[in-house]
């Protein structure tokens, strides 16, 4: 079995979670087992809401803290009407609005039903409200998993109890709160820390020598996981630019936090992967030069093409697609920027952004403000897979990217790609002058002068650039990251051939 460990998942997931992804279809291709497990909590949605949506099966994926319940990852089926009839027999009435209810015993005594969807009466959690104080949380799949115990303190709802249970309403473990920190109340045994509670489920998988276990991220687990997994062979996914340049010199290298860990304990990693040949080989001489020591590092793309995808139509004219989180560090202002600029010189001009995030409102804002809601667009989050080939060029605007699996996915459809020349993504995808433009920068670079790089290439592009050319030269690019190729990487390391 190969046991995948990640901390959350989201609605709108970052680059790690669909790297797992690529891999689980990898992994089922080549007929190996394998589970994602996931250690954070999620009290706001079910977890197999998250991972369904993006592709996993739920026979996948396990949930740190329903692993030890007979609770096994499954969507929401609990109803209103089986939580009615737990209640006493006591008058209520029900009042709802869209996702969120109410069942009222008095006005100051009630329960707020949180409900999966608008439309269906499934119900994820309730919350109890007595004496106008929340009391309790009950959380639901096929049946109720947890509940969550709240004290008043300091004029707020304090969380002092989780209490897991079984499938018959048996309590599997408790866990207890206490101002940050917590302990895990087992039949057999108390743990004093999360830390303790992901050691002892690594135990309880019972690892062997044919057992892999890849950690994609370290916080708060790798340790405990590290202590933990033997026999079974450990690699670590760098998704990330492993070391901070500016606090490196010739005699001491700063390694990114996310990886210090793993890269102090590398002697008892079995493989390291990164996604690019460029980071591997820097990895590899930084590694002899600062520890005299070489690991093993290998190279496998964290996402693959199942094949090239070619427009059935014409592409879009003078058309441009971004698509990630809308998180600041990926820079889609300066991508909204630099088109309203190029706009003026090339009046066909349009910008759509795919994508979901924190930055969401004020890039709306800035589209506003530029009067540029008639040829740019937030699209929102959206299954890409067919989506790139009608557009005419791809615009990334981020500063560091590890991979950027919508980059490969832009040249398996066939586009030019316009980023700025830093590790490892864009260059790995974008051969200069030939399918797109690598746009120089250094440290000293001002915003406007970042927007200006971004502003001059599109207007290069369009104006000058072979287009038939580079649409040719991306679909070569984008060989290289067939699903066939990278799944026979993927047997190398799992397999040991």
């Amino acid at each position: 079995m190969i046991y995948n460990f990640n901390l959350g998942i989201g609605r709108a997931s970052s680059g790690v979670e669909y790297a797992q992804l690529y891999r689980a279809r990898m992994l089922r291709a080549i007929d190996e087992p394998a589970r994602f497990i996931f250690t954070d909590m999620f009290p706001r949605e079910n977890i197999e809401h998250y991972t369904k949506k993006m592709g996993f099966k739920d026979k996948e994926i396990l949930w740190l803290y329903t692993y030890f319940t007979d609770f096994h990852t499954a969507p929401v089926t609990y109803t209103l009407e089986d939580f009615q009839e737990t209640l006493a027999d006591v008058d209520y009435r029900v009042q709802r609005t869209g996702k969120i209810g109410r069942l009222f015993f008095s006005d100051h005594d009630f329960c707020t039903l949180y409900f999966v969807n608008e439309q269906e009466n499934l119900l994820h959690r309730v919350e109890y409200v007595s004496g106008g104080r929340l009391i309790r949380k009950d959380y639901f799949t096929y049946g109720r998993i947890y509940s969550e115990y709240y004290a008043p303190l300091d004029n707020k709802a304090h969380l002092y109890l989780r209490r897991f249970f079984n499938t018959d309403g048996s309590v599997a473990y408790e866990e207890i709160t206490d101002d940050g920190d917590v302990m895990y109340r087992f039949p057999d045994q108390i743990l004093y820390s999360k830390e303790e509670l992901v050691g002892y489920m690594v135990r309880c998988l019972h690892l062997n020598h044919r057992d892999v276990v890849i950690i994609d991220r370290t916080t708060g687990i790798g340790q405990a996981i590290l202590q933990n997994c033997a026999p079974a062979r450990v690699g670590i996914v760098v998704h990330a630019d492993h070391y901070s340049v500016g606090s490196t010199d010739d005699r001491n290298i700063l390694w990114n936090n996310y990886y210090e860990y793993s890269f102090d304990m590398s002697r008892h990693i079995s493989f390291f992967i990164t996604s690019t040949n460029a980071q591997r080989d820097l990895m590899r001489a930084q590694f002899e030069k600062y520890t005299g020591e070489v690991p093993e590092i290998r190279t496998i793309p964290v996402g693959s093409l199942e094949h090239l995808r070619y427009p059935d139509t014409a592409r879009k004219p003078f058309s441009i697609v971004t698509a990630s989180r809308l998180a600041s560090e990926k820079h889609v202002d300066w991508v909204i920027e630099a088109c309203v600029k190029a706009k003026r010189e090339i009046p066909e001009l349009t910008l759509d952004i795919y994508g979901e995030g924190s930055e969401q409102q004020r890039l709306l804002q800035l589209i506003r403000e530029n009067q540029a809601d008639g040829y740019i667009r937030l699209m929102g989050q959206y299954d890409m897979t067919d989506v790139y080939r009608n557009y005419e060029l791809y615009l990334s605007g981020s500063t560091s990217e590890g991979f950027g699996l919508s980059l490969m996915e832009a040249v398996g459809s066939g586009l030019p790609i316009i980023g700025f020349d830093v590790p490892y993504g864009n260059p790995t995808f974008i051969d200069d002058g030939r399918n797109g433009y690598l746009i120089p920068v250094d440290e000293d670079m001002s915003i406007p002068e970042h927007v200006e790089g971004l502003s001059a290439a599109v207007v290069k592009y369009f104006q000058m650039a072979d287009r038939a050319s580079f649409h040719k030269h991306s679909y070569a690019v984008a060989q290289s990251y067939l699903t066939e190729k990278v799944m026979r990487k993927w047997k190398k390391v799992i397999r040991l051939k």
